[in-house]
């Protein structure tokens, strides 16, 4: 079901409609265990990068996606079902415990998982500070790291308008970044200093400004 759906509607809509531009394609390994970190502007971009990467992709989505109600609610929950994304618990605590177990089953059937380090959307547009749960994964797996950056997809759907703009989409992706495996517990300066590295990597290719603040702090 997720080739289909991604071949003859995902795909079909972003590059005919959209008119997303990919650079950097080559940079994703064909095969093998991968973790695909990005900057996050918009909820499109869970279809969008899927949509645009050449092989099965997991995102670990947020499960009150997938509870909400009403017609609308039912349908998102399914679409995003059918292109490969799973649910998780961010409450914290053991639900992350629970969520990076489901990181590390998919990445060791050779899966490849996207995450966004920053947590939530950006509201404002900026790069904010990136949650060490990306480096948990990393550090547990020893699995190397795509950084991706998207730009645009927060100007698609314009107030007011009933059809989302054309055009204007990039996915950058860039050679991945290797970090050694750590055995046990991981001490909170690695695991701050992995998650920046990755955070500044996609910076420098994303052009945002820098904001040294969770995004779910800085609401706008």
């Amino acid at each position: 079901m997720y080739a289909f759906f991604r071949a003859l509607v995902v795909r079909p809509v972003l590059f005919w409609w959209f008119r997303v531009k990919v650079v950097g394609l080559e940079n994703v390994p064909k095969r093998g265990p991968v973790i695909l970190a990005s900057n996050h502007l918009a909820f499109i971009d869970s279809v969008v990068i899927p949509g645009v990467v050449k092989r099965p992709m997991t995102y670990l989505v947020a499960s009150t996606y997938y509870e909400k109600s009403g017609f609308g609610g039912r349908l998102l929950g399914w679409f995003l079902r059918q292109i490969g994304q799973l649910p998780i618990d961010r409450s914290g605590g053991s639900a992350s415990k629970a969520s990076l177990e489901t990181g590390l089953q998919v990445l060791s059937e050779n899966g490849l998982i996207g995450i966004y380090p920053e947590g939530s959307r950006s509201r404002d547009g900026k790069m904010h500070r990136g949650r060490t749960g990306v480096a948990r994964l990393v550090l547990a797996s020893g699995v190397p790291v795509v950084p991706c950056a998207v730009t645009g997809t927060d100007r698609i759907f314009v107030p007011g308008k009933r059809l989302p703009r054309r055009g204007g989409i990039t996915v950058e992706l860039g050679r991945p970044l290797q970090f050694e495996t750590v055995e046990g517990d991981y001490d909170a300066p690695r695991l701050r200093a992995v998650t920046d590295e990755i955070m500044q990597t996609v910076r420098a290719m994303s052009g945002q400004e820098y904001v040294d603040a969770y995004a779910s702090s800085s609401r706008a």
